[in-house]
């Protein structure tokens, strides 16, 4: 008789062939928290104790067939435990007589040759890199579990929806509590080029509109110039109604502003004006001299 595999094997190879179905396939990724999977674990743990009283009443009746010096070699074989014996199994070495089975027939200067089974330990890695690349590649081709492209579009939406979330509940953004910061810069540029960038041109140059990274500017409302790229889009330009009031119209946000703001204040203050020559619109207005 075979030495029978602990049901705790069993039971954890069994959750953990559970928690990849899941983590695969599972549309919540906190199913952790769900019911529904620690019933379905309950239900198979159940399951399995109730397969191994079955077997342990047929290993008794089996048992109960064997002659004496059966009987007493089983017993003696129970006495090892299981991990020893998994262990002995993988990284067992032959004795001398069992040698003589495995040598080859030829040598040279005195080396002979053993053939020699693969150690099962190899075989054992084998068989699982093999079981392991075809659950991958079924991932992979029928689930969105291996997918970047797919945990990168679900962790945005995520983060879209908390910071939406976010901007029901927070302050709004007006003219004082507006403030630089050059962490809105990339999404003001994205906004910039939703919503200004077909007066103003690519990177601010200037064409319908004037050029926003030279020093020359048309109104000059406030003493700095993010809180005037703020205020022109707030309240428009009172010499052309082309720049119209953003925020009070509903177009943008505050906090849309903030960060275009950031952007203008970016392209005018931290890198060389676009001149006539690189494709920039002509200066228009009078220098201005800003204050931070």
């Amino acid at each position: 008789m075979k030495t029978r595999t602990p049901i705790s094997i069993y039971i954890a190879i069994t959750i953990g062939i559970t928690v990849m179905a899941f983590e695969m396939f599972a549309q919540d990724a906190n199913y952790f928290s769900t019911p529904f999977f620690w019933a379905l674990l309950i239900i198979i743990t159940i399951l399995l104790l109730i397969m191994n009283s079955i077997g342990d009443l047929v290993e008794n009746e089996r048992f109960a067939r064997l002659t004496d010096e059966e009987k007493q070699e089983y017993i003696t074989n129970n006495t090892t435990p299981y991990f020893q014996k998994l262990w002995n199994s993988a990284f067992k070495k032959q004795s001398q007589t069992e040698e003589k089975d495995l040598l080859i027939d030829h040598g040279f200067d005195g080396i002979t040759e053993l053939d020699n089974s693969l150690p099962k330990w190899w075989i054992g890695l084998f068989y699982f890199g093999m079981i392991f690349c075809a659950v991958y590649i079924i991932a992979f081709a029928f689930t969105d579990y291996a997918h970047p492209e797919a945990e990168y579009e679900k962790e945005s939406k995520l983060q879209l929806a908390s910071i939406e979330e976010y901007e029901k509940t927070a302050p709004a953004i007006n003219l004082e509590t507006a403030k630089y910061s050059s962490d809105y810069v990339a999404e003001g540029e994205q906004l910039f080029k939703t919503n200004c960038v077909t007066c103003h041109a690519e990177g601010g140059k200037g064409g319908i509109g004037p050029n926003l990274t030279d020093t020359h500017w048309i109104n000059i409302k406030e003493k700095s110039l993010f809180k005037n790229v703020f205020w022109m889009l707030e309240n428009g330009s009172p010499n052309n109604p082309t720049m119209r009031p953003f925020i009070k119209d509903g177009t943008i946000t505050g906090r849309d502003a903030e960060k275009i703001a950031s952007y203008i204040y970016h392209i005018n203050q931290e890198k060389a004006p676009i001149t006539e020559k690189q494709g920039g619109a002509a200066p228009q207005g009078e220098i201005a001299k800003w204050q931070e």
